[in-house]
């Protein structure tokens, strides 16, 4: 297996060198461009039924051309497809969207809904609007927009807060958005459940500046942790209140798979090397556990013992998160055996017998589901090869064959019949159209957010773009990118020459092997805003502008002679696209440390590392 040490830096080569063009053997320009616009058309296809025939409802009825409330009653399936309208560049009916949910969406309802679920749908869909929204540099910036999906969020997460409230630190695996948690509510809650709640909460903490919602979920991330096996397993399903494992099957995929890909993920957004430590334990015991090149199984976590040969269709993620890690070689072998499967049936079934080598009883259904496909994506990214391309080809004819109905798109109810069910998940629209786009753009030469944005951008288990801006993305200080944030007379000594005329240099956001690009100034941590909990947040510098604090310019000190040590400063530079940030490896803090410790080292001395290379 790879040295996963280097897993950051694949990613971010992925995600800042220039894309080439690329088109596969028997796919020309041409037809690349017309699968782009068919996936652009099945999208309005689904998206339009919806708002005809299902909004304000949850989701559509694609047969019947109804609409079914199926999460909250809260419009779910406009919420979940915000970010894709932005990323199709459709200006009107994302701000018409925004507008109508920031006039009209409430949450205190007598409603008992998935922590999981919400979180990653409503959350995040409200989160990734409201940072494409209230920033001009994503060219989706609503003027009349006032952070009321922000808003929305806060009071949303707010009212799953009492989820937390256990002695593992776990949460509930549901909640009522009214009166919290019922005192007969199942104790019962799967990995994925309680592991897969980070990005979202984590991103909300450094909007508000209010660091609760990321110390609970981080809590819960340790908490099933420390309950692994000794093989650095960990079970399906647990008890929030004893800590015992209620079902004890490893695996990567049902009830466990995204609780791997977050701990990834909130490494790479938020520099935390705790996540990024867990990643790596227990990355390496799926692979030696689980893996049967070129699939994955389920054992018993503390024997390994294999309880199921079955490949599910959630497992159908890994890839993609593996090429995330830099570990490409077995991500393809597996790909190719998950899409064999896709081949056989036009469709992947919830689960495949790989002894039997046949569709798992009581598992024959396909929900739409976007795994292989955003897998398909992140492989075609890294390698450029042309089989990719033929895959979505494949994909989209499946789907527009078998799937499609009138107002909409269909579950299919058994695989191997092509039986359509009167149903069509939010997530379609989220994740699986928009992988789909985002494969062919990217073959085409790309010109949206995700590839060419102002910001790199992780993509939520639910598809959501969340980028990583300085404000989002430094775990311990917001106000020390390039030093010049803050107040000079803040920091302990002046830069010399050589550090100001680094000062006017254009630098990248570009993460590198040793860490984020870092500032030579040192920092005093007197200078920073304290947060109403002190600990993984310390806030913003007093004054920012939006500009300084998403990282879109830079405000860089022209010394000039004056009489006091007033914070006032003469001159200033503005130069745009500027986002540097500060490494956290070469100071002595720990950042795996308890979120409550208020005695954070602030390092004395940051090189000042840029790309030339990058824009």
């Amino acid at each position: 297996m790879k040295d996963l040490n280097l897993v950051p830096t694949f990613l971010w080569f992925l995600l800042l060198f220039p894309l080439h063009k690329a088109v596969a053997n028997g796919v020309t320009p041409e037809e690349t461009k017309q699968l782009r616009d068919e996936v652009r058309e099945m999208f309005y296809h689904a998206f339009d039924g919806y708002m005809e025939h299902a909004f304000p409802l949850d989701e559509l009825r694609p047969l019947s051309c109804e609409g079914e409330d199926t999460l909250g009653g809260y419009a779910l399936t406009l919420i979940d497809s915000l970010d894709t309208l932005a990323l199709l560049g459709d200006r009107e009916r994302f701000t018409a969207s925004v507008e109508w949910i920031g006039k009209n969406l409430q949450f205190d309802i007598n409603k008992t809904v998935s922590i999981f679920e919400t979180t990653i749908r409503v959350l995040g869909g409200l989160l990734s609007a409201h940072l494409i929204a209230s920033d001009y540099a994503t060219g989706m910036r609503i003027p009349s927009y006032d952070n009321e999906l922000l808003d929305l969020a806060e009071d949303l997460a707010r009212r799953l807060l009492p989820a937390f409230d256990t002695p593992t630190g776990i949460p509930f695996g549901s909640v009522n958005l009214m009166y919290g948690v019922d005192e007969h509510e199942s104790k019962i809650t799967s990995t994925a459940g309680g592991g897969t709640l980070t990005l979202e909460f984590g991103v909300l903490s450094r909007l508000t500046n209010d660091p609760i919602f990321e110390q609970v979920t981080k809590n819960a991330v340790r908490g099933l942790w420390a309950r692994r096996s000794k093989l650095n397993l960990v079970g399906a399903h647990i008890n929030v209140f004893t800590g015992e494992w209620t079902q004890k099957d490893a695996g990567i995929g049902t009830s466990i798979d995204s609780f791997y890909e977050y701990l990834l993920k909130a490494y790479l957004l938020f520099g935390d090397e705790e996540y990024l430590f867990i990643f790596q334990e227990a990355y390496s015991a799926a692979m030696h556990y689980l893996y049967n090149d070129p699939w994955y199984v389920e054992v018993n976590m503390d024997s390994a013992a294999i309880v199921w040969p079955l490949f599910n269709s959630l497992q159908a993620f890994w890839p993609g998160l593996q090429v995330l890690a830099g570990d490409i070689d077995p991500a393809i072998r597996t790909h190719t055996a998950f899409f064999s499967v896709w081949k056989q049936y036009g469709f992947t079934p919830e689960g495949f017998n790989l002894a039997t080598l046949s569709v798992q009883h009581g598992q024959k259904s396909y929900p739409l589901r976007p795994e292989l496909i955003e897998s398909t994506y992140w492989l075609y990214k890294a390698t450029r090869n042309p089989r990719y391309l033929d895959a979505g080809r494949d994909i989209v004819a499946s789907l527009q064959y078998g799937a499609r109905c009138p107002c909409g798109y269909c579950h299919i109810s058994d695989v191997e019949f092509h039986k359509r069910e009167d149903h069509m998940e939010s997530f379609f629209l989220a994740e699986t159209v928009k992988y789909l786009w985002l494969l062919f753009d990217l073959a085409v030469g790309p010109d949206n957010l995700v590839e060419n944005g102002p910001y790199k951008y992780i993509l939520s288990t639910e598809g959501h773009l969340l980028p990583a801006t300085p404000q989002i993305s430094l775990l311990q200080e917001h106000c020390s990118y390039f030093g010049a944030y803050c107040n000079r007379d803040s920091l302990k000594e002046e830069p010399n020459a050589s550090d100001k005329s680094a000062d006017s240099q254009e630098t990248n956001g570009s993460r590198v092997s040793e860490g984020w690009v870092r500032t030579r100034f040192p920092l005093d941590s007197s200078s920073f805003k304290a947060s109403p909990v002190s600990g993984l947040i310390k806030g913003l510098c007093p004054g920012l502008t939006h500009e300084q604090k998403y990282g879109i310019s830079y405000l860089a000190s022209v010394d000039t002679p004056h009489e006091d040590n007033s914070a006032k400063q003469k001159d200033t530079v503005v130069q745009s696209q500027a986002i540097v940030v500060v490494s956290d490896q070469i100071s002595n803090q720990s950042l795996s440390g308890d979120g409550n410790d208020n005695n954070v080292k602030e390092s004395t001395e940051r090189e000042l590392e840029s790309d030339p290379s990058q824009s």
